[in-house]
């Protein structure tokens, strides 16, 4: 695996899940998921509290994990290719995820659960296709 290769398509996939997920989360999705949220009160922050360096951070690791895999394991150099893969890894992610936080807390509705999931997925597919895209821009390995 190229480090490079690794660095830069993870880095500009990372880039394009920040902007995705602040164009799924807060502007399409933002006020279904706020009706569909569980008892629990006091967990999301307001858009005045946002820390917006961890939020920056998370989306990057999220783009260097699909780099990684991409690059190591799976040899994804096409945009469709990661696309689906991207949303494939990140569907079974957000149900292993989304599934015990709704057994075991009340951040969401079952409801709010599924549009988690779909919404996770979305992204995935977006950082997904970024990656696969940018590493064919970048050469094979």
């Amino acid at each position: 695996m190229r480090r490079r290769k690794f660095f830069i398509s993870g880095l500009v996939g990372g880039v394009a899940t920040f902007f995705a997920g602040f164009l799924i989360y807060v502007v399409i999705l933002g006020s279904t998921l706020a009706a569909n949220m569980g008892s629990a009160t006091g967990v999301m922050k307001g858009d005045d509290q946002m820390v917006w360096w961890s939020l920056i951070l998370g989306s990057l690791f999220m783009g260097l994990t699909q780099s990684y895999i991409f690059n190591k394991w799976a040899n994804i150099n096409k945009l469709l290719d990661g696309l689906t893969t991207g949303a494939f890894i990140s569907f079974l992610i957000a149900c292993g995820f989304d599934f015990t936080m709704y057994g075991n807390s009340n951040l969401l509705t079952l409801n709010g659960t599924f549009i988690d999931i779909l919404a996770s997925t979305a992204l995935g597919a977006i950082t997904g296709a970024t990656v696969g895209f940018m590493n064919g821009k970048l050469g094979k390995n």
